[in-house]
């Protein structure tokens, strides 16, 4: 049973126009884009014809519009995995968008699951089942009214083939005067579908790629808007190429300049750094100069005796005041 296959699986090249004939053909419905079942609601109508009674068809809802109620699909979806122990990531941000390529991938891979599990359907009842669900009754009456209408389309070549018999016949007693215009043939319509679907296609994986760049240089944004870094000088070049509205090469010179102005004043700056530094080293010298010499004097002071330390202070009482009168 193929829970999580990979990208480069057989099933992923499955082509729309088999995927629709299959959806149509096992739920008996009548989508003409894969898109068209991207409420969910279809992808659990499928787990229900492959595992009956697992998945809880009074909750599904065939008439989600809103992407809220396409989200309450997908929960069913998920809880039916889960149950299952289906490892299998459902991207519901991307599928509820109608976003062709990623319905088409994942349901892709439904197909392959469903084919998996019992390789087609026995004793099934999709419009029966699709009762309990809200919304399911109009969704079976549409789609009978539109095979309905597709039958009769089939038989009204016919009767148009008999009125231009009789045309012509009319047309052969009464010929006109005009020169009659060359039919143009019918155009191939399976051939520009094909290139519709190779064009969406392309546009799915050109948003892709533009989303994902798109959401790197956001964060490069959000990095240059850090407290700790936004004033440098190199942040401020990578803003000036963030923010530029037009496309121009000198926007890039303009940010190297920036950079390369600031390389430069730091080289002018740095000599000037170097002196005040130097000047600090031949100053710590002679203040440990001027240290010694004070603890030198202290221990010399500490050695003399208490006579000469009174004399030493009488001297210089004496010699600092003027003459006593007695």
């Amino acid at each position: 049973m193929a829970t999580n296959i990979g990208m480069m699986d057989s099933a992923y090249f499955v082509g729309r126009s088999e995927i629709l004939s299959w959806i149509n053909t096992t739920l008996q419905l009548n989508l003409s884009k894969v898109e068209e079942a991207c409420s969910g609601a279809v992808h659990c109508q499928l787990m229900d014809s492959v595992h009956p009674g697992m998945v809880p068809m009074h909750k599904v809802n065939f008439d989600a519009k809103n992407e809220y109620e396409m989200i309450q699909n997908y929960k069913v979806l998920q809880d039916v995995f889960n149950k299952l122990k289906i490892t299998k990531h459902i991207e519901v941000s991307k599928l509820v968008k109608g976003r062709p390529l990623d319905n088409l991938e994942f349901m892709q891979w439904m197909k392959r699951y469903c084919d998996s599990v019992n390789g087609g359907l026995v004793n099934y009842n999709p419009m029966e089942r699709r009762e309990a669900c809200k919304g399911g009754k109009e969704t079976s009456k549409k789609c009978l009214q539109s095979q309905a209408s597709s039958k009769g389309s089939t038989t009204a070549p016919k009767v148009q083939s008999s009125h231009n018999t009789r045309r012509s016949d009319v047309s052969s007693a009464h010929p006109p005067n005009q020169s009659v215009k060359a039919s143009k043939p019918p155009c191939p319509v399976p051939a520009y579908d094909a290139e519709v679907t190779e064009l969406k296609l392309s546009v799915d994986s050109l948003e892709k790629e533009r989303d994902f760049y798109f959401a790197k240089l956001r964060d490069i944004e959000i990095l240059c808007q850090s407290p700790g870094i936004e004033n440098l000088p190199v942040v401020a070049a990578m803003k000036r190429i963030l923010y530029s509205t037009d496309d121009d090469a000198s926007v890039l010179a303009e940010a190297q300049a920036m950079v390369s102005l600031h390389q430069k004043e730091a080289e002018h700056l740095g000599p000037i750094a170097e002196k005040s530094t130097d000047e600090k080293e031949n100053s710590d010298p002679q203040k440990r100069k001027n240290i010694a010499n004070l603890d030198v004097d202290a221990v010399g002071i500490s050695t003399l005796s208490p006579r000469q330390r009174l004399s030493d202070a009488t001297d210089v009482h004496c010699s600092g005041s003027p003459l006593m009168t007695y």
